[in-house]
């Protein structure tokens, strides 16, 4: 079978692939924002839009000539911004998304090249790239496949990613055939309906004694000094050393989870509303449920596995998992076990959830 996968690198680069890619992101940067407002002021005056093709069109022959500079840069990059510009548009017109916003200097920075004739492939420790040359990583992921494109990444704090998207044969990994039900907590991460609860490590929450201090320091720093901008690393050091924490632990559990079970079933969380509850948003963000999901899902698919997304509106954690009898007291969110009214069996709320959330994954899954 074959599938597309990403594969993500440390760079390392030299001074003068640092400059390349500050000048690449900067052009990408502008060429967006420039075709943004283009596109906002035509509409706004002749409510009319331009397509990617008009805007690719009005790059090569008017903007490049207008500024010169613009050719130092990879021409591919280039157009791929003008891709995600249309894309953003898209995913707008769909309603997927918010209309599409101006790009800053000093959020996350990339750029998108694509693999044309092989001008993108790795050679030992580095990766060769259009313009850039063989920049120095840490290879430590190998693969066997064709290399269709490669994002350049520079994050808030300085580190550089470079993300090769590979076309690949691959074969499905083999599981332990387990079937398990989930269900998400902010105490736990989530409980399974074998009664088993995985602590949740609240990185965010044990970072925030330091991130607090840094941000005080940060915001008595002079506007646009260079003390300014080290505390600005320092902060955004700390706010990635959480998520990286938080980040090998997800795959950890998601990977336990892949490996021991054919079928996993979870509640289809809205996690986006649920965050609009102010007392709870900030340790939701912390949980990172849909990012844990989103790892679960392709490394059940990985393995031959399913994952089985219940309703919301299934009420599993007020129905009695062995008479089926619901009990609408348990509604509040302080009553964390109970007694069933008719059968008189004693429930952990989370864990009753759970095995509610897996015989309603099985029957979906059955019908």
């Amino acid at each position: 079978m074959t599938r597309i996968r990403g594969y993500k690198y440390r760079a390392y680069p030299d001074k003068k692939q640092r400059e390349f890619f500050s000048k690449n992101f900067g052009c990408c940067r502008f060429v967006y924002n420039h075709y943004l407002a283009m596109r906002k002021a035509k509409w706004e005056e002749w409510h009319d839009t331009m397509s990617y093709s008009e805007t690719a069109k009005d790059l090569a022959n008017n903007l490049k000539k207008e500024h010169e500079w613009l050719k130092d840069a990879d021409s591919t990059a280039l157009q791929q911004s003008l891709r995600h510009l249309d894309n953003a548009y898209q995913n707008f017109f769909k309603k997927r998304s918010g209309y599409p916003k101006f790009k800053k200097k000093r959020s996350v920075q990339s750029y998108r090249t694509m693999n044309n004739k092989g001008s993108i492939r790795i050679e030992g420790d580095g990766i060769r790239l259009p313009k850039a040359g063989k920049v120095k990583i840490v290879n430590t992921i190998k693969f066997e496949g064709r290399i269709l494109s490669a994002t350049v990444s520079k994050t808030s704090s300085g580190r550089y990613y470079i993300s090769l998207q590979v076309e690949e044969e691959y074969e499905l990994l083999p599981n332990k055939g387990g079937e398990i039900g989930l269900d998400a907590g902010l105490t736990a991460l989530y409980t399974d309906s074998a009664n088993h609860k995985i602590e949740n490590p609240r990185t965010l929450s044990k970072h925030e004694k330091r991130l607090r201090r840094l941000q005080r320091e940060l915001s008595r720093k002079k506007k646009d000094s260079k003390n300014r901008e080290k505390a600005r690393k320092r902060l955004a050091r700390e706010h990635e050393k959480a998520a990286d924490i938080r980040n090998d632990f997800q795959h950890k559990m998601t990977y336990r989870l892949a490996r021991d079970n054919q079928v996993v079933c979870i509640e289809d969380l809205n996690v986006k509303e649920m965050m609009g509850n102010h007392r709870f948003a900030r340790s939701i963000a912390d949980a990172s449920w849909s990012e844990f999901f989103r790892k679960l899902e392709y490394k059940m698919g990985d393995r031959g596995g399913i994952l089985i997304k219940v309703p919301r509106t299934y009420p599993s954690s007020q129905r009695c998992s062995c008479c089926g009898r619901q009990n609408r007291k348990v509604r509040d969110l302080s009553i964390r076990s109970w007694i069933c009214p008719e059968c008189g069996t004693q429930h952990d709320r989370d864990v009753n959830s759970a095995v509610n959330i897996l015989a309603k994954g099985l029957e979906m899954l059955a019908s």
